[in-house]
């Protein structure tokens, strides 16, 4: 068996453990909140650590930076041409669901896997522009369309973004490697070791959050949802595919990026403003199944 093949199966195997924990009731869905947490504010920031401690910089990482920016605003554009009619609670529901990318929590453990840290270099710069889309654009919609559930100022949206650890730990490490300095070694040493348990923590949290129910009269929004979403995404990868001139992991993190599933942001966005928490999960944990289908017949067909 290949190795990608191998590192899928693992990964499935993590995901379903983590969702038998909570169906035994081992785990408790709540508990997800305290290992998301771990995973945001200390995996994750050790594996961007590690990972961009060895970056030589180099133009094609810059362009991932913007094109993560643009993929998001493009998506944004299109979702709202979509919504547009919606109801503005409805509009707001799908619209901050389509444009940002799961790539900490979802596409990490999955790329560490197959291309080991080099592949995370890449994937990292993607999601750094992304992080603007995530932490900023997303949280500026599911506020502007909550009906005066929440606040917009610009104050408010600048505060959050940057309290996000990995979005602050990506810069920092983006300006260290800019100006050529370096951290300490025992600092790098200490992260590499947390960094570790980032993949098996972020996919037994997959696992846990796993939840299908739905209402019969959502049925038609998340279809239009699901075709929204993944009808860009598919189609930017197909395009990158036979015009993209630049071979290897530039062209795969875009190919394999444009199809990860919706950020798992969406959902303390959902609770903050008052939206369905239970269509807005729903859609999400659909979105992580058909993004690892999708991946597993993308990485088969290109590697």
């Amino acid at each position: 068996m290949s190795s990608f093949h191998l590192q899928f199966l693992l990964s499935i195997t993590i995901i379903l453990l983590g969702y038998l924990l909570k169906r035994t009731h081992l785990v408790k869905e709540a508990d997800g909140e305290a290992i998301a947490r771990i995973v945001f504010n200390v995996t994750l920031p050790c594996v961007i650590i590690v990972t961009f401690s060895g970056v030589e910089f180099d133009l094609r990482l810059l362009w991932l930076v913007l094109i993560g920016l643009g993929f998001g605003l493009f998506n944004w554009l299109v979702a709202f041409f979509v919504f547009r009619h919606k109801a503005p609670r409805t509009k707001g529901t799908f619209m901050m669901m389509v444009p940002g990318l799961n790539i900490g929590l979802f596409a990490y453990p999955l790329v560490e896997g197959l291309w080991g840290f080099e592949g995370l270099k890449y994937f990292g710069m993607l999601d750094v522009g992304n992080a603007f889309i995530v932490f900023g654009l997303t949280f500026l919609i599911a506020a502007y369309y909550a009906g005066g559930k929440g606040t917009v100022d610009i104050r408010t949206i600048f505060t959050r973004v940057f309290r996000s650890v990995p979005l602050v730990t990506y810069l920092i490490m983006f300006i260290l490697n800019i100006i050529n300095l370096s951290l300490p070694e025992i600092l790098v040493d200490t992260a590499s070791v947390i960094s570790s348990a980032n993949m098996p923590l972020s996919l037994l949290l997959l696992g846990i959050y796993l939840n299908f129910s739905m209402k019969r009269e959502h049925v038609l929004q998340l279809s239009t949802f699901l075709l929204t979403k993944y009808g860009i995404g598919i189609t930017a990868s197909i395009l990158c595919y036979f015009f993209v001139p630049i071979d290897g992991l530039f062209l795969y993190t875009l190919i394999i990026g444009f199809i990860l599933p919706t950020p798992t942001s969406v959902v303390p966005y959902a609770v903050m403003f008052k939206y369905d928490k239970k269509l807005v999960g729903t859609a999400s944990n659909l979105t992580i199944l058909i993004s690892f289908v999708l991946i597993w017949i993308t990485t088969t067909f290109i590697l």
